[in-house]
């Protein structure tokens, strides 16, 4: 299957008061549809496909702090890469109703001033609808997307062999301050904002399904106590982000996901994938269950059950 592009946020802030180890970095999740194909019912990120139309000269003119060459080659890309965070940005308008743009010499966008609150809501419905292009709507409303305050965080591709491959950017920004998050009641059902470790601890209980890259990347920021320390080294980092390209290996056991580093993963070239959505979507929960166990990230991969089947990020 050929790679699409993805692109994801995960917004940060500080919890009014920390947790019983000291802990305040949250975390917006919201949560996919039941009826949606792939792990239904799932809390996830915002984020979504790339467009054509996220990319161009429009995008450049429409944002603030990084330029299509320098995110195209933190990106590791030729050109276009700013179109990752134009992408990462409009699904977390489309989803949560958050814009992470100013209206330079104004003041802050959508906090509390209603007539412009309703104006976005009809705004944020075209989006969704794809009547109206978002960087149009940026343009017309004279809003600069704040690009430069979005980190570039993990890069995760799907095994090959899967029935859906997306090559996913992660991104990591400060939710913006005043606005409220609504998730769209279309594909996505709830929002939530929760800690890194509440959310491992609710999917190890069953109760906050989570799926494999997501388990992952919240591992990874669980180990920041605040919101400013997490950015902070993501920003630093940005420049030296691995790409993450789960493989498939059946053995003895049952099925078994490689990682990079991980023994044998430069000898396995993949495995047979579920047939049909219903396979699928088990072995997407078997992995993600066996990659939370109490502790955080198990050595050498993640083992399945005989019975699953692998696939990995989308």
């Amino acid at each position: 299957m050929p790679l699409r592009q993805a692109a994801t946020v995960m917004l940060v802030r500080d919890a009014p008061e920390p947790d019983s180890e000291g802990r305040r970095l949250e975390v917006l999740m919201v949560r996919r549809n039941l009826n949606s194909d792939f792990v239904g019912g799932a809390f996830v990120f915002p984020g979504g496909s790339v467009d054509p139309l996220d990319g161009g000269a429009e995008a450049e003119a429409a944002c603030v702090g990084r330029s299509d060459a320098e995110a195209s080659t933190l990106l590791g890309v030729e050109s276009g890469g700013l179109a990752y965070w134009v992408a990462a940005l409009r699904e977390t308008f489309e989803e949560a109703g958050l814009l992470l743009a100013e209206r330079p010499g104004g003041p802050p966008l959508l906090a509390g001033e209603p007539e412009e609150e309703a104006r976005f809501v009809a705004e944020r419905a075209k989006v969704n609808a794809g009547t109206r292009r978002f960087l149009d709507l940026c343009r017309d409303e004279g809003l600069l997307l704040q690009v430069g305050q979005v980190h570039y965080f993990a890069h995760w591709i799907a095994p090959r062999g899967t029935p859906r491959r997306f090559d996913t950017r992660f991104f990591v920004a400060a939710a913006p301050p005043g606005q409220q998050a609504a998730h769209d009641a279309g594909e996505t059902i709830a929002d939530t904002w929760i800690s890194p470790h509440r959310a491992l601890e609710g999917h190890r209980n069953g109760v906050f399904e989570l799926i494999f890259p997501t388990i992952r990347n919240l591992q990874a920021i669980g180990r920041f106590s605040t919101a400013g320390a997490l950015l902070e080294t993501a920003e630093s980092a940005s420049r030296s982000v691995p790409t993450i390209e789960p493989r498939v290996v059946a053995d003895g056991n049952g099925v078994r996901i490689l990682l990079p580093g991980d023994e044998g993963y430069d000898e396995v070239a993949g495995a047979r994938p579920p047939d049909g959505p219903g396979e699928f979507n088990d072995a997407i929960r078997s992995i993600s269950e066996a990659a939370n166990q109490e502790g955080g990230p198990t050595d050498g991969g993640v083992s399945v059950p005989r019975g699953g089947a692998g696939a990995g990020p989308t």
